[in-house]
């Protein structure tokens, strides 16, 4: 039995910091990567792929995704937030009516990488809700906040609505497959810009 606790005893100081830390770069590489395959290729980005971008192999993405599930729910949880956090600093950055479409643009690349995890969603959303629930919670937040300053400066009407704003700019999703994809979008995005203007 002796023999068999040396090593549990022994393991926590075994690790050194260095690895922690490639550890975590490997996985920030795995999501950044993985986000853009899924938006690239769909749902049928290749996992192998997908650890070859990131310099790293197979076994090790499966270490820290033991599914394609659990992956895609990271790389949903890191596109929602980086959109998100983003309102914030186009507040700073932009002036209010620029920061508000600049947003609406980032959120066409959003929806381009929630397209190509869309299967794997699906799977998600009935095995963790919350996860959307918060995500539309988050989403809302932040439009809102950029939308209230820009009303502020007098650049948009006033008499908007941030989920009515977010309900139009989520159609995009249904927009059908193909070439110009992105292209509709940015026109869809433009015009409910046009209808924000005062």
């Amino acid at each position: 039995m002796e023999g068999f606790l040396v090593p549990k005893q022994r393991a926590p100081s075994v690790e050194p910091s260095p690895l922690r830390t490639d550890a975590k770069r490997n996985r920030a590489k795995l999501i950044e990567n993985a986000a853009l395959a899924f938006t690239e290729q769909g749902a049928s980005a290749s996992l192998e792929d997908i650890a070859r971008r990131s310099g790293v192999g197979i076994g090790t993405l499966y270490r820290h995704f033991p599914s394609r599930e659990h992956l895609v729910e990271s790389v949903y949880r890191r596109e929602l937030e980086l959109l998100a956090t983003s309102a914030r600093a186009l507040i700073q950055e932009e002036e209010p009516a620029k920061a508000v479409e600049e947003w609406m643009n980032r959120f066409v690349s959003y929806m381009a990488a929630k397209r190509g995890m869309a299967s794997s969603l699906k799977l998600l959303f009935t095995s963790n809700s919350a996860l959307f629930a918060d995500g539309t919670k988050l989403l809302h937040t932040a439009f809102g906040e950029l939308l209230d300053n820009a009303v502020k400066a007098d650049a948009v009407k006033a008499d908007i609505e941030a989920a009515d704003v977010l309900n139009a700019l989520f159609g995009i999703y249904s927009i059908p497959e193909g070439p110009d994809w992105r292209n509709r979008a940015h026109r869809i995005v433009r015009l409910v810009m046009d209808g924000l203007r005062r």
